[in-house]
């Protein structure tokens, strides 16, 4: 007998899509680890995405400079999403990918996670992030203005 609020057992199950920011900081690994949480009643693809700004550009260094600046941000990138994603398959998320962008998290995140067509954003409330922040205000709270999906703040 099949009840009419339980699915039949020929739907598939629906899967649960998210985008998790990342940034190498405590609070991010345990944004990692509540989205794991939810895996476990759920069927998660995840996206560990890593948003940084490009390098700064003040005229007093040479181009070549510029570049290697550059470089060496992007291979700081990479190693945050390698040990991100080598946390959340420790954690249980298997289908979980990287994802590096370059831009602003406000705006990054928001719409990284519209583009993948995610169901929620999971993220830290405190992160890596300079003095100018808490001046500012938190990337979290410019992250939920932002955001057309709901966002699960982690502390």
């Amino acid at each position: 007998m099949i009840h009419l609020n339980e699915p039949s057992p020929a739907e598939d199950t629906e899967m649960l899509r998210i985008v998790i920011a990342v940034d190498g900081s405590e609070p991010s690994l345990r944004a990692i680890d509540a989205a794991a949480r939810l895996a476990k009643d759920a069927e998660v693809e995840a996206v560990l995405l890593n948003v940084r700004p490009g390098p700064a550009y003040h005229g007093d260094i040479s181009p070549r400079d510029y570049e290697r600046i550059g470089e060496q941000e992007r291979a700081h990138q990479d190693k945050v999403l390698a040990a991100a994603l080598t946390h959340a398959r420790l954690a249980g998320l298997e289908r979980a990918i990287g994802q590096a962008e370059t831009g602003t998290p406000e705006v990054d995140v928001p719409r990284v996670a519209t583009e993948r067509e995610a169901d929620l954003i999971v993220m830290g409330t405190r992160g890596l992030s300079s003095l100018g922040g808490l001046l500012l205000g938190s990337v979290a709270q410019r992250v939920v203005h932002h955001a057309t999906v709901p966002v699960l703040l982690v502390k």
